[in-house]
């Protein structure tokens, strides 16, 4: 169905949601966040290389979890290491491999996202997967880097059902162009701001005259607060929101961005754009509670390095930074809300995680100026 008959359709009937697969991303609603302009795919997937796979796990009415693998070129990264930084607004997480990125600046293998119980048999599986590899004999010692939230209210996550099957379908599916997103991989138990959440992704081109480097993010939302899009309190309107009585929700959960560029930039200035991806974290009403895990990893893919990894010879000057934090902001902050429109109404473990209403969310938005199409 076209966006624009969607949008007619959910802003004149009666609200009756579309199917699941013809969910619309936010800027298919006329929802334009920032500035600067998307990449042409407005994925993480724009910053050459990149490359994104998901293993999706569902058993009986228990099951609801998956696994992610976000990589930032085709080659071995533990040969091929690219500069990274890892930044953590709210530590209330697991976050194996954090250390060792933050002591040398380099990633050196995918980055994996999985539930919060599943997160060391992911990176047991992702160890093995790599040291199993011809050009691998002899190695012994990896850093496997996997982030986690916690999806335990539509998955029974004690069962701990992640395998590494998942892990290696998950990198095995690992691939350029669109990304799948919503209630997939990584996203498929998760919830947000009282209603499903996902996998979102999106990115920005920068014009040559800042420099013409793109940013990519992708994220995987699991947090509360009280939902803004665009400015506009949508969760209050829609009744649903932390810290309401009537609810008891008080805004705990957790969020992991993967936040990906071409620009040459070392692990000090990485951890510097990491930090700027916050801002779009905020600016969709999360207050970041002492139960959630926020958690951004940033890497660039400007000359990967080799067993002993040092900064880029040529890294832009600090001076030229501020279009990439503004591309950042932008870009977390419209994955995020790419994560819940694209989600879908999920069944699970303990209950039901309904998908945000379009149609309620699109009269919302409309009353508040948000949409660029009327």
């Amino acid at each position: 169905m076209p966006y624009v008959l969607l949008l007619l359709l959910l802003t004149t009937m009666a609200p009756v949601l579309p199917d699941d697969d013809d969910r619309p991303r936010a800027r298919d609603l006329g929802i334009e966040i920032g500035v600067l302009p998307p990449g042409p795919l407005n994925a993480i997937t724009d910053v050459g290389g990149v490359r994104v796979g998901h293993a999706t796990v569902t058993a009986g009415d228990s099951i609801r979890t998956g696994v992610t693998a976000v990589l930032p070129h085709g080659d071995n990264v533990f040969r091929a290491r690219v500069p990274a930084a890892i930044h953590v607004a709210n530590g209330f997480g697991k976050l194996i491999g954090q250390s060792q990125v933050q002591e040398l600046g380099a990633l050196e293998t995918p980055v994996l996202l999985t539930c919060t119980l599943c997160v060391w048999d992911a990176a047991a599986a992702l160890a093995d997967t790599l040291l199993a590899r011809d050009d691998m004999q002899g190695v012994r010692s990896i850093n496997p880097v996997v982030g986690e939230t916690n999806d335990g209210f539509l998955n029974d996550i004690r069962s701990r059902p992640v395998t590494a099957a998942h892990v290696r379908e998950a990198l095995r599916t690992a691939s350029e162009g669109p990304v799948a997103e919503g209630s997939v991989g990584a996203g498929t138990g998760t919830r947000a701001f009282g209603w499903k959440g996902g996998i979102g992704t999106s990115s920005r081109a920068l014009p040559a005259r800042m420099g013409g480097h793109t940013v990519g993010v992708l994220v995987q939302s699991n947090y509360g607060g009280v939902l803004t899009i665009g400015g506009a309190p949508v969760g209050q309107a829609l009744g649903r929101y932390a810290f309401q009585d009537a609810l008891g929700q008080d805004g705990d959960g957790s969020i992991m961005i993967v936040v990906a560029t071409d620009a040459p930039l070392d692990a000090r200035q990485l951890n510097r754009l990491a930090r700027r991806a916050i801002t779009g974290l905020a600016r969709t009403g999360a207050s970041m509670t002492h139960g959630s895990g926020d958690y951004v990893i940033a890497f660039s893919t400007e000359r990967p390095t080799g067993r002993a990894p040092a900064p880029p010879p040529e890294r832009l000057p600090d001076g030229a930074l501020s279009p990439l934090f503004q591309a950042v902001a932008e870009a977390t902050e419209e994955a995020i809300l790419n994560s819940l429109f694209r989600a879908t109404t999920v069944q699970g473990h303990r209950g039901t995680a309904e998908a945000l209403p379009l149609a309620e969310t699109v009269e919302i938005l409309r009353a508040h100026g948000v949409l660029s199409v009327d």
